[in-house]
């Protein structure tokens, strides 16, 4: 058919049907649809900053059961889900080669990379219409009080300016989508995973939708400013973040799901306080954009680098919880085994690597980005930069270790359950292990 429309759409860290303006505008403009999604590559970049060659196998399984059910979903609408194992610009430039290919939706990406990859497809392919919609904020851009360059430079600035933003409804469900298109792209089968009782986390929009439900039927929400920081239990935070770091389920259908609650139960500091951690979230989304590169850096945004270097064998200790802090160690082991571990031990290993042990703190980022379940660039890179003191704020958080372990932990049941006691100190090294420079 001459004026038969095909569009693409590139599939990335919005692995959901419901509530996705961009797959629903998608549905209504083109004739046939190829659904793609290109496997994550563990890049040179983290080989070096991790001295690993694979994500962990936590963080692997999550995509997994994620891309199934994605592809279980669109199966019942008459689609399914190709995934590839090659670059992005590869498998999309050569579906443009195709003359047939009229349009491309993605996202609108706040990490460089990916944006790259449409600056590259616009000068190549200036044919195609190529639509991007920001897919994992609570906020469009245009929405904002303020432009992304000039974004605050504080989250209690930014929190002030748009805590009273009205945040627009959820899309209505698809109901049907055009049929797939036909491409030369060799796709990847996926294993079938079998659900486990040892899954602390089970990918997929199905399961993002019911845990959520969950939480919200029960009263935790309103007591969640009092057992936020806790290092363990499922009870003592929403635990959302694997399933909305992957967009197995939107900002804003959380959003609704807590204004629902309120309606219910009333409203308390606690249920702000999940509004305030999503502030937190959405704040570190737009710096992410505003940085670009530099939320990669040694020296951050601030260009001021911290005083610390690289010792393998402290690091070597830190990733696999030997160092002489047990609480630190309990949770990397946590990490480890899991893919998870609760913010506050996120908080509490940042600030051990980088000023107990005095390493740079781009190994540890890198570190969290090859195992976490819910990794996220924005949050974890601009979390880590603002423990390092190069980020959002210029003043570094250094966290009184054994005072933590006493507030945390104070009868040692955490540090008992993931055998964080070490016979090891941070310096059980010899002496060549000197400095290395990044």
């Amino acid at each position: 058919m001459r004026n038969e429309k095909i569009g693409v759409y590139w599939f990335t860290n919005d692995l959901r049907l419901n509530d996705n303006v961009l797959l629903d505008k998608a549905a209504r403009e083109v004739d046939k649809l190829v659904c793609l999604f290109c496997l994550p590559s563990f890049s040179e970049y983290l080989k070096h900053f991790t001295s690993e060659s694979r994500f962990g196998y936590s963080r692997e399984r999550f995509l997994l059961q994620t891309l199934n059910g994605l592809d279980e979903s669109l199966r019942e609408y008459g689609q399914h889900l190709d995934i590839v194992d090659i670059h992005p610009f590869t498998a999309l430039s050569h579906l443009c080669s195709a003359d047939s290919v009229t349009h491309i939706y993605c996202d609108d990406f706040i990490s460089s990379d990916e944006q790259l990859v449409i600056e590259h497809l616009r000068v190549y392919f200036p044919r195609i219409k190529i639509s991007q919609h920001h897919q994992r904020s609570l906020f469009q851009q245009l929405d904002l009080p303020f432009s992304v360059e000039e974004l605050p430079t504080s989250f209690t600035k930014f929190r002030k300016q748009v805590e009273e933003l009205p945040v627009s409804k959820t899309n209505s469900e698809i109901f049907q989508l055009p049929h797939p298109a036909k491409h030369g792209l060799e796709t990847v089968m996926l294993p079938s995973l079998v659900v486990s009782s040892q899954d602390q986390f089970i990918g997929g929009e199905s399961f993002a939708l019911a845990h959520a439900m969950c939480y919200f039927s029960t009263p935790f929400a309103s007591s969640y400013k009092q057992t936020r920081n806790e290092l363990d239990g499922k009870e003592c935070s929403t635990k959302f973040s694997p399933w909305l770091a992957n967009g197995s389920i939107s900002v804003r259908q959380v959003m609704e799901m807590l204004a629902n609650y309120e309606k219910r139960n009333g409203s308390n500091d606690s249920t702000y306080w999940i509004y305030f951690e999503l502030l937190w979230r959405e704040y570190f989304h737009w710096n992410a954009l505003k940085s670009g590169k530099k939320l990669f850096h040694f020296s951050g945004v601030t260009g001021k680098p911290p005083l610390t270097t690289f010792y393998p064998q402290r690091f070597k200790q830190w990733k696999i919880g030997a160092t002489a802090f047990p609480l630190v160690n309990a949770c990397m082991k946590q990490l480890n085994q899991t893919g998870y571990m609760s913010n506050r031990g996120r908080q509490l290993a940042a600030s051990c690597l980088i000023h107990e042990l005095g390493i740079d703190w781009r190994y540890g980022a890198a570190y969290f980005e090859s195992q976490l379940l819910d990794y996220d660039v924005a949050s974890n890179w601009g979390n880590w930069q603002y423990i390092a003191g190069v980020g959002a704020s210029s003043m570094s958080r250094r966290f009184d270790q054994a005072k933590q372990a006493m507030m945390y932990d104070p009868e040692g049941k955490f540090v008992s359950c993931w055998n964080g006691d070490s016979d090891l100190g941070s310096d059980s090294v010899d002496m060549v292990d000197w400095p290395i420079r990044a």
